[in-house]
């Protein structure tokens, strides 16, 4: 009777794993659509478009990038959230998936049970920039004016609960510095504006940043990165500038909803792991700014717990609110 039982178990076994590959090669039977909870011309949107033709490519189907801004980004991660778990409808995550779940107590959806990590894309450091005519030529000059007159420097970003609001708060917490913040309507407006000097300085992501500190209009003082980027190599980071345990990235990933068959997030994966480590997309994104990753789901699941720990923590130190 065991030997019957283990016979029937093995076969139970044997045809689960022949669907699950079965499903795997049926993979994907129509278009795949890309979801970008981001307006076109942003740092998600980027990602998708670069590598929507590889993996339309690789899959051997259409594969279309639609921007659903809105809401912070919970518009297009709610879209996911609520789709057939097939695999043709995906999310180009950002940072803002990790950070909503602690700036909106009541979401449409789960983070993260409602989701299936596949690999994180990219990711890319801030640029802390200055105006150029700023008496601080260096971070530590910048803190001890700080601490000289609490409360009487400032900073942009590009909105409450942005990662740019974020970055600074995180660093006025290892600093142990009162900086008011004075929130945009955007990074453009924000890096205008420290530009200008009406606001000293600013984190800004990388890609958007780094030409307005090439052109002259901003002075780079930091990274945010654990190691210098290449495409600023003569940028120190915030630990060489003195102030550890300041490292920030924004990020792209690429997500399914959660009850993606296994085999389907496994084909996923390779082909978009592929894509990412291939020499052509790295010079693109370096290029960028970026950092080309393609990790397994496994580490971009223990990514997303790591972020939304990380990010809860200084929402609350913080007390940052959004309306």
């Amino acid at each position: 009777m065991k030997l019957s039982r283990r016979r029937a178990l093995g076969a139970t076994a044997a045809v689960a794993l022949a669907a699950g590959s079965a499903r795997a090669q049926a993979y994907p039977s129509k278009p795949v659509r890309l979801i970008v909870p981001y307006s076109a011309g942003g740092g998600a949107d980027t990602t998708a478009r670069l590598i929507a033709p590889k993996l339309q490519e690789a899959l051997g189907q259409t594969v279309v990038v639609e921007n659903k801004p809105g809401a912070g980004g919970m518009i297009g991660d709610e879209i996911v959230a609520k789709a057939a778990p097939d695999g043709h409808t995906l999310l180009i995550g950002a940072f803002a998936h990790a950070v909503n779940p602690s700036l909106f107590p009541k979401m449409p959806f789960r983070t993260p049970e409602d989701f299936a990590p596949v690999s994180l894309l990219v990711t890319v450091p801030e640029l802390m920039v200055i105006t150029p005519s700023h008496p601080a030529k260096t971070v530590a000059e910048l803190v001890a004016l700080a601490k000289a007159q609490p409360g009487k420097l400032s900073y942009a970003s590009s909105g409450n609960g942005s990662a740019q609001h974020l970055a600074a708060e995180l660093f006025k917490m290892r600093t142990g510095t009162d900086i008011q913040h004075v929130p945009y309507k955007g990074g453009a407006l924000a890096v205008a504006d420290v530009a200008a000097g009406h606001v000293p300085f600013y984190f800004g992501n990388m890609s958007a940043a780094l030409p307005q500190a090439r052109g002259g209009r901003v002075r780079p003082l930091a990274v945010t990165s654990p190691a210098r980027s290449p495409a600023a190599p003569d940028v120190p980071t915030l630990t060489e500038a003195g102030v550890p345990d300041c490292e920030i990235s924004e990020w792209n990933a690429l997500i399914a909803p959660a009850g993606t068959p296994p085999a389907v997030i496994a084909r996923l994966h390779m082909e978009v792991a592929k894509i990412m480590r291939a020499e052509e997309m790295k010079a693109k994104f370096a290029d960028l700014g970026a950092d080309a990753i393609g990790s397994t789901p496994d580490e971009l699941a223990a990514f997303l717990r790591s972020e939304m720990k990380k990010w809860a923590e200084v929402v609350k130190a913080a007390n940052i609110k959004v309306e």
